[in-house]
């Protein structure tokens, strides 16, 4: 590593304040995407921000008809939460299936969504339950945040703070991943929600997360996983790699699509 400087700030005020300040300061919550790419020297941010002190911002809670997540929530307070099994037992499993238990009980899920891998879980998660992603600075919705590959609507000194999950009355994630890194080779989550069927995808897209509307429009008209029979999502666009085809993630969506409708049907 190069030499840097190391703040710890106290309050997320406090950590806004030092992104302005220091030009190029980069934040660090649990650490596994900044630490390894400064190892290998791919990055020498000259001021890193460590937000793992800052207190009140790692609640887990009901409010109203919706799941509030704070931003440095770990990875393992999710999955093993009982208000998260209750409300959203899908996004438990989710957060049970990120890495191994040396990440879980580290990484965060402001921390996630920030860097916004297009192989990490909770975008897709985020974007099938339409959550709302609050920063230090406003509100923003998933198609608003979600900008591409490792890019977001994040400004210069603008901090996640909090991540607020409608409860569906029905949903599933289903994951094929990659058996060394852990992240998605392709993962699905479906959600019914009071407002409509929602159907992402991450792991594929060389974007990032996105919307399958034709699955959508077609379990809208019924929940079953035989609604997506003869339906494909277009190979074009997908990423191909030496883990897999875009051609052999096409036909992952498409399997993976029906396990998790029927995975949220059985739950209810």
């Amino acid at each position: 590593m190069y030499e840097f400087k190391y703040h710890r700030p106290s309050t997320v005020r406090q950590a806004a304040n030092l992104l302005i300040k220091n030009e190029d300061a980069k934040l660090i919550a649990g650490g596994h995407t900044l630490v390894p790419v400064m190892k290998q020297r791919l990055a020498a941010p000259p001021h890193i921000i460590d937000l793992s002190h800052i207190e009140g911002v790692d609640g887990i809670e009901m409010k109203g008809r919706s799941l509030v997540i704070g931003a440095l929530a770990k990875h393992a307070a999710v999955a093993s939460s009982p208000i998260v099994g209750e409300a959203i037992p899908a996004l438990a499993e989710l957060a049970g299936l990120i890495g191994d238990p040396a990440v879980r009980h580290k990484g965060t899920i402001g921390g996630s969504l920030a860097n916004n891998d297009p192989t990490a879980d909770y975008p897709a998660a985020v974007m099938a339950l339409g959550a709302i992603i609050t920063t230090n600075k406003r509100k923003l919705k998933p198609e608003e945040f979600f900008q591409g590959l490792f890019t977001t609507a994040l400004e210069a000194d603008e901090i996640i703070t909090k991540v607020a999950f409608p409860v569906p009355k029905k949903a599933a994630y289903i994951k094929f991943r990659n058996q060394a890194s852990r992240y998605a080779l392709v993962g699905v989550f479906v959600a019914r929600l009071p407002s409509g069927v929602r159907v992402t995808v991450t792991g594929a897209g060389s974007d990032g997360v996105f919307r399958v509307e034709e699955y959508e429009a077609a379990l809208q008209k019924r929940f079953s996983p035989k609604a997506l029979d003869g339906l494909t999502v277009p190979a074009e666009g997908l990423n191909s790699d030496l883990h897999g085809s875009a051609e052999y993630r096409a036909h992952l969506i498409g399997v993976l699509a029906k396990r998790a409708v029927e995975a949220a049907n059985n739950r209810a």
